[in-house]
């Protein structure tokens, strides 16, 4: 996640400097406290937010805690990552759900934030979550925002309540009614929770102006739909790339709106995320859901301590995990590991993998989630994700009978494949080897075994499934008539014939006394040497 980038790296950087350390000084500390305190303000988190936060480290750091740890180093990790969870909230925060429907959800912010878009992103989460949406166009001031939340709306396949067409011209026009005179978006918003209420609907979205700032026209419009529609959660929609202004702004709303939780957007910017680490811990209030994207799926609850470990490098496995639970059907994937031990994974499953792992979202982000990703955030910014879709278009222009031998695929099958995907024959063979080794890799993991990596020898300690009893070639190898029958008597008599010294390439320099190598010894060389 590139919002966190800069910091992730200027941490991990920190902490290295401590590692092999078997005991901290007092010096160490300071120095520690003082890099982080460095990359909170280069990250633009609230000056107050970074002097609360180091001083909390500093003292935990010089404490027991850390004198009496068997690992110093890996301690103030510890405590750094317990601390960023602390200033991002704590505890994960969900919505609170009306007892009597529908749960009315206010959206507040600023003009630019995403309001509009996020509203098509929560309805379209609560619709998977097995709720009834409805999302209500209150937004009659920016132009064509009710026309923008239609469009959002069908395309997240929730419902949409919108009487008025709101502001259809200029930047300030002021937005009329369909039935003569000023639309009125108080009304709007009480007209909307009732429709919703008639229609059995169970959840109600509530979409507000926004302005390009905080001015008393606004507070007092959002304040006058709060108390008409009395909502059971107010969210702060706030841009997570506008560093120490959302302070100020989140301060202003709080004021003038007092709303109940905060939601990030653009958490997927190229900024440095100053935002997410200021915003709860000023204002007190949690953030409930991150948008890291620009499609409706790119939405997701935000849990304070996985946003830790993901700035702290430590990976994000649960949500990794979750992703992948949500996307693969587990009898299908059950299926697919029977294949591997049966030797019958064909180009077909290959293509059906690969589309589920597409639907997972961006392979970028899921490989950030990995433990250590900085160590590879320049291979990950290079990769192409659309090298998924060129191997989607070899495979699907190929016969069923190809997919499912790949072995009948000659020379000019490949070139008819390669014009009809548009890629070339070398990337069609490619394709085809790469398959190969997956699928032989894939097989040894599922007989429980280890597989060997190209171009890397066998690791050390791990077994290959069954031990190989090695057999004793019988009689001499040797090229010299002479040589030969001498030591097949000799073997044939139970001697050992006598050779030179071991690394002499010539046999010469032997002693009487010292004995060549064992019949085992022979037959390893010769299959190291492929002859075996």
């Amino acid at each position: 996640m590139a919002t966190f980038g800069n910091l992730t790296d200027r941490l991990a950087d920190t902490f290295k400097n401590l590692r092999g350390k078997g005991k901290l000084s007092a010096a160490d500390v300071d120095g520690t406290v003082r890099e982080i305190r460095r990359a909170l303000l280069d990250a633009d988190v609230a000056l107050e937010v970074v002097k609360d936060f180091t001083a909390r480290v500093r003292e935990r750091a010089l404490g027991d805690e850390v004198s009496k740890a068997l690992n110093p180093a890996q301690q103030v990790v510890q405590i750094v990552n317990d601390e960023l969870v602390s200033i991002l909230g704590g505890e994960a925060r969900r919505i609170q759900f009306a007892k009597t429907a529908p749960t009315v959800i206010m959206l507040a912010g600023l003009q630019g934030a995403g309001k509009t878009t996020l509203a098509g992103k929560l309805g379209k989460w609560l619709a998977g979550q097995n709720h009834t949406p409805l999302l209500v166009a209150a937004d009659l001031q920016r132009p064509n925002a009710v026309t923008q939340l239609k469009v959002v709306a069908e395309q997240a396949g929730v419902a949409i309540y919108a009487p008025e067409p709101g502001n259809v011209g200029a930047e300030d026009a002021a937005p009329k009614s369909f039935f003569g005179g000023a639309a009125n978006p108080v009304k709007v918003a009480r007209d909307g929770v009732k429709f919703a209420r008639d229609k059995q609907y169970d959840v109600v979205i509530v979409d507000t102006a926004g302005r390009l700032g905080v001015d008393a026209d606004l507070m007092k419009q959002a304040s006058d739909i709060r108390r008409a529609i009395d909502p059971d959660e107010v969210f702060f929609v706030i841009d997570a790339m506008i560093g120490q202004d959302a302070v100020a702004t989140a301060k202003a709303f709080q004021e003038g709106v007092d709303f109940t939780a905060v939601v990030l957007t653009k958490l997927d910017g190229d900024a440095r995320g100053g935002a997410a680490l200021s915003v709860a811990s000023v204002t007190g209030r949690p953030i409930i859901f991150a948008s890291t994207g620009e499609s409706l799926d790119d939405f997701e609850p935000f849990y304070p301590d996985r946003m830790a470990s993901r700035i702290l490098d430590l990976g994000d496995i649960l949500t990794l995990i979750e992703t992948a639970q949500k996307t693969f059907d587990e009898e299908e994937s059950r299926k697919v590991a029977e294949k591997f031990m049966t030797d019958s994974f064909t180009l077909e499953d290959f293509l059906s993998q690969m589309q589920q792992l597409k639907n997972m979202g961006s392979i970028k982000n899921l490989l950030g989630m990995l433990p250590g990703a900085k160590g590879m955030r320049q291979q990950l910014e290079n990769f192409d994700e659309s090298e998924i879709t060129r191997t989607e278009a070899i495979i699907q222009s190929m016969t069923i009978g190809e997919r499912r031998q790949p072995k009948v695929l000659n020379g000019s099958r490949r070139v008819r494949i390669a014009r009809g995907s548009g890629t070339t024959v070398t990337e069609v063979n490619a394709l085809v080897n790469r398959f190969e080794q997956a699928a032989k890799m894939m097989k040894t993991v599922a007989k429980g075994g280890m597989p060997q990596v190209p171009g890397m020898g066998p690791i050390p300690g791990a077994k290959f499934g069954a031990p190989k009893r090695v057999q004793p070639k019988k009689g001499s190898k040797s090229g010299n008539p002479a040589k030969r029958a001498a030591e097949n008597a000799a073997l044939a008599s139970g001697a050992k014939p006598s050779t030179g010294i071991a690394g002499s390439g010539f046999g010469l320099g032997g002693s009487a006394g010292k004995a060549g190598p064992s019949e085992e010894e022979l037959a390893s060389l010769q299959k190291l040497l492929g002859r075996g």
